[in-house]
């Protein structure tokens, strides 16, 4: 007899139990702490669940530096953004623990997207009808296609898309391409979407992409044609500002900046590598000018540290600051 699925939970749950494992493994548990996680898991039956399937792991996170874990915990703390805290509880979760907390923990169904990149990793694949697909650092898509259409679902992350000549069907079936913010369509073009904190950004290189936020059956916003980019959200389109970056270079592996801030050119740098990347407020507005291979990000902030004069600490590899030189 087969064994049965576990039951799914909420994500924000499991982050809770993550944080509190986290709490009560690497700190000195006061009195105060102990009655807190006991409120907590008496709150709701989903958190005893949580809490179980933390505690069947083991000694699996004994191999997490003490530093990294404290770090996550304390984030808040430390001005750290969400996403910086979610990425380092990430790490803590990759300890062979998504499955047996819940299936929809993490990125699911990223997770188990038909085509997906690890971070740093940037992957190329064709499709049935001809399309190529190139996804970024920690992306993941689905595709679905039947008689009357192509669909790409970008479950997360970025990808550019070189639409294929669908020549092996009967009738000339549009591509569809659907975000968390709405969805996009196209005949033949090559376009980029990435998934962005503040909405979904489409860029077309050749060709046009008309874009439906929220669904398809909304008036379509406007269409986006060669050598321009959109960035819109559930309900409707939003100002995108163009910071330095070219958002075509990491198709060729590289990261290319010109007179790019350098708080924003870290953030952009820190998608390639697991952990945090994180700069100082003393030199965010310092400029960065140049084209850096992904390959080795390392060897990037070797570079830019030489020629703007910073300091890379790193705590540990998944912890690492620049800062100004002293």
């Amino acid at each position: 007899m087969s064994r049965p699925e576990p039951e799914a939970l909420d994500p924000a749950i499991v982050e809770q139990a993550i944080q509190w494992l986290v709490r009560l493994r690497f700190n000195q548990a006061d009195e105060q702490t102990q009655r807190s996680f006991e409120h907590w898991l008496h709150q709701r039956p989903e958190h005893a669940l949580a809490w179980q399937r933390m505690e069947t792991l083991g000694d699996e996170f004994e191999g997490v530096p003490v530093q990294l874990a404290r770090k996550a915990l304390d984030g808040a703390k430390h001005g750290m953004r969400r996403r910086e805290s979610l990425k380092l509880l990430g790490v803590l979760a990759t300890v062979g623990t998504a499955a047996w907390l819940g299936r929809d923990y993490t990125p699911l169904p990223a997770l188990l997207a038909q085509q997906r990149s690890s971070t740093g990793e940037q992957r190329r694949f064709e499709l049935d009808d001809g399309s190529l697909i190139q996804l970024n650092s920690d992306s993941a898509v689905d595709s679905d296609f039947d008689a009357q259409r192509r669909l790409i679902i970008l479950r997360r992350g970025e990808m550019i898309v070189n639409v294929g000549a669908d020549q092996h069907s009967p009738q000339a079936r549009p591509l569809w391409v659907q975000s968390r913010d709405g969805i996009m369509r196209t005949h033949s073009s090559r376009f980029l979407v990435r998934e962005r904190d503040d909405g979904t950004l489409v860029a077309a290189q050749e060709g046009s992409v008309t874009v439906f936020p929220g669904t398809s059956q909304t008036p379509a916003s406007r269409s986006v044609s060669a050598g321009n980019q959109l960035l819109f959200t559930s309900i409707g389109t939003r100002m995108f500002s163009d910071n330095g970056l070219d958002l075509w270079s990491w198709g060729d592996g590289v990261i290319s900046a010109n007179h790019m801030r350098l708080g924003d050119f870290i953030a952009e740098l820190s998608r390639y590598r697991p952990g945090v990347l994180r700069c100082a407020e003393e030199v965010a507005d310092r400029r960065v000018s140049g084209t850096f291979q992904l390959a080795d990000n390392d060897r990037v902030l070797a570079l830019v540290a030489q020629s703007l004069r910073l300091h890379i600490d790193y705590r540990t590899r998944y912890w690492v600051t620049v800062s100004a030189a002293t």
